[in-house]
C-alpha cells in the first residue's frame, strides 16, 4: 500500500483534476489505485454529478451515487468557505480526530496506491486550532503539491515548499496545473520553481482541450511514486 497526500496553495487550482489523472494512468496500467476527498466544502447534492468527488469516482470506475460519495467525501458542507466556516453555516463543526481516524484506516485497508485529496490549500482551517497543514503534518505522508501557472504562483509554491519542509512532509512532486489565461509560459514557470524547490520534481500539466483527460504528464508524476 503507498498514500499520498494531494494539497495546493489555493482553491481551484486544479487538485481533483490531477487526482483524477493520476488514477485513469495507474489504471490503465494494468496497477490498483484509489482516491478519497475525506472534507469537501461547496457541496452541492443537487448538481452532484459535478462534484469532486463524482469526478474521483468516475475516474476509479465506480458508479456516482450517495452511498459511494458518502464512502470517499463523509464529512461534506455547502457553503464555498474554508471548512471550519462552512460547517459553522449548518451548525456543526469538523470533527478532526474523526477526519483522522477516517484518513488513517483509510490508507490501512487500501491495496495499490491511495490518493486523499485535501480541501483548498495547505493553510486552509478546519476549526478553531488547526489546518489542513496539521491533517497532513499528522497522517506524515508524502505529498503532491498542485500549483497554478499564474504570475505569482513561483512565490506561493515556494512559501508552500518551505512551510512543507519544516514540518518534515517529503514533496514526491510538484505538478504545475495550467491555466488558459496564464500570462508566464508554462515552461519558464516550471524551471523558476525547480531552481529553489530543493530537489523536488517539478512537473508542468499544459492546460488540455475540452474533454481531454490524459496526458503524458501523468505518467511523468506516476513514475515518481
Amino acid at each position: 500500500m503507498t498514500a499520498y497526500f494531494v494539497t495546493s496553495t489555493g482553491t481551484d487550482i486544479g487538485k481533483t483534476f490531477v487526482t483524477a489523472g493520476l488514477i485513469r494512468h495507474l489504471r490503465g496500467e494494468g496497477r490498483a489505485a484509489a482516491a478519497l476527498k475525506p472534507l469537501v466544502s461547496g457541496y452541492d447534492s443537487s448538481v452532484v454529478e459535478t462534484s469532486d468527488p463524482a469526478v474521483l469516482l468516475r475516474a476509479m470506475g465506480r458508479p456516482v451515487s450517495a452511498d459511494e460519495i458518502a464512502a470517499i467525501a463523509p464529512f461534506r458542507f455547502r457553503a464555498p468557505l474554508s471548512p471550519d466556516t462552512a460547517a459553522a453555516r449548518e451548525g456543526r463543526s469538523v470533527d478532526f480526530d474523526a477526519l483522522l481516524a477516517f484518513s488513517r484506516e483509510a490508507v490501512a485497508a487500501h491495496d495499490g496506491t491511495l490518493f486523499i485529496e485535501g480541501v483548498g490549500g495547505i493553510m486552509v482551517p478546519l476549526d478553531a486550532d488547526r489546518t489542513v497543514l496539521d491533517w497532513m503534518a499528522t497522517l506524515g505522508l508524502p505529498v503532491i503539491l498542485v500549483v497554478g501557472g499564474y504570475l505569482g504562483t513561483i512565490s506561493h509554491t515556494l512559501t508552500a515548499v518551505d512551510v512543507l519542509t519544516q514540518r518534515a512532509l517529503r514533496i514526491a512532486s510538484i505538478v504545475v496545473s495550467e491555466r488558459d489565461n496564464d500570462t508566464v509560459p508554462l515552461e519558464e514557470t516550471v524551471a523558476d520553481i525547480a531552481r529553489f524547490a530543493g530537489g523536488a520534481e517539478v512537473i508542468g500539466l499544459p492546460r488540455l482541450p475540452a474533454g481531454l483527460t490524459q496526458h503524458p504528464a501523468f505518467g511523468r508524476i506516476a513514475a515518481r511514486l
